[in-house]
């Protein structure tokens, strides 16, 4: 956690101490408490679950956001790991390796079409920057990377956080009924998602609703893309002269090491497979948090210039990746 992201949640947290016990706060925390009861009892689709956080976030405000954003980065690290031990590492280390070409491109392509466009747009550069990283490799935590990097603001990492959560919420809605409709292969859908989705947990959330393989090619790929942040912010400190503080994706370490084991042992397939199931309960109850995380405070930070930047790189990207894929320049 970088130390912006500390900082503000320190201020959370004492706002959320000071805030009176009023009657909307009251019906706010338990539409949370349900929210979270349901999502782990597996009454709501990952889908369901967003859209639910986004509704309780929106209507009422999330009256714990410091408390449920540390925990969705915790519970997606979590999921995250217990997903690997249901994936065989021949798979996980074929995937990867295969991908590394077309991330490389992919990455440099995303990046300089973003700045080009903040430019055009006359986006802040530091916003620009990050809105161009978050959207090249993995959203919220290539912006929470390279944020004390560039020393952004922290109304400047805000903005760039709030267009990347609004841009996740509706992947996850539109790709699943998108890929049906283009008629996408397991695999192809994994790519896409892998590709044009920001983050981890949205990739997971919409290929999760598409099927096991198109889950298993899309964490993969989009892991992969994740550890592409450690350079980025190494060069962009070189670029800048200053000293970087990686915030490293440990949860990729050991989603291999969870991966390896199935493979190793696999006498305990049955265990295996009660963790791949707690893991996709924790990542709907992840989804319904990053829901409960969209305000109307972050709706109203994230500003017209962003927004259109952010839209139009995702839909570039989107689409791009999406033609490649079809024409089959790139699979597996």
């Amino acid at each position: 956690m970088s130390t912006g992201e500390t900082t503000r949640e320190a201020a959370d947290s004492r706002e959320e101490a000071k805030a009176p016990l009023s009657g909307l706060r009251v019906l706010a925390g338990a539409v949370l408490v349900a929210g979270i009861a349901a999502s782990l009892l597996g009454l709501l689709s990952s889908s369901a679950a967003l859209v639910s956080g986004i509704a309780l976030g929106v209507l009422l405000g999330n009256p714990l956001v410091s408390r449920t954003r540390s925990l969705t980065s915790r519970l997606l690290a979590l999921s995250v790991m217990g997903l690997g031990a249901g994936m065989d590492l021949r798979v996980v280390g074929r995937v990867g390796l295969h991908g590394i070409g077309y991330t490389v491109v992919g990455i440099t392509v995303a990046l300089s079409v973003g700045l080009f466009l903040g430019r055009a747009l006359q986006t802040e550069r530091n916003t620009s920057m990050l809105l161009s990283a978050g959207t090249a490799i993995c959203g919220g935590s290539a912006i929470a990377a390279l944020a004390p990097v560039l020393r952004a603001e922290q109304r400047q990492v805000s903005v760039a956080l709030g267009v990347v959560f609004l841009l996740n919420a509706l992947a996850l809605l539109l790709f699943p009924p998108l890929g049906h409709v283009l008629g996408l292969s397991q695999v192809q859908f994994g790519l896409w998602s892998a590709l044009a989705i920001h983050d981890t947990s949205s990739v997971v959330g919409a290929t999760l609703q598409f099927g096991r393989q198109a889950l298993e090619v899309g964490t993969t790929v989009k892991l992969a893309r994740a550890l592409w942040i450690v350079p980025m912010a190494v060069g962009t400190a070189l670029v800048k002269r200053r000293e970087a503080r990686i915030q490293w994706p440990w949860f990729i370490l050991f989603f291999c090491v969870a991966a390896m084991i199935r493979t190793w042992f696999p006498g305990g397939q049955g265990a295996f497979d009660l963790l791949r199931e707690i893991a996709r309960v924790g990542l709907t109850v992840t989804l319904f948090l990053i829901g409960c995380g969209i305000s109307k405070k972050t709706l109203r930070a994230v500003g017209a210039r962003p927004l259109a930047q952010g839209v139009i790189l995702w839909v570039i990207v989107g689409v791009l990746s999406l033609a490649i894929i079809r024409a089959g320049v790139i699979g597996l």
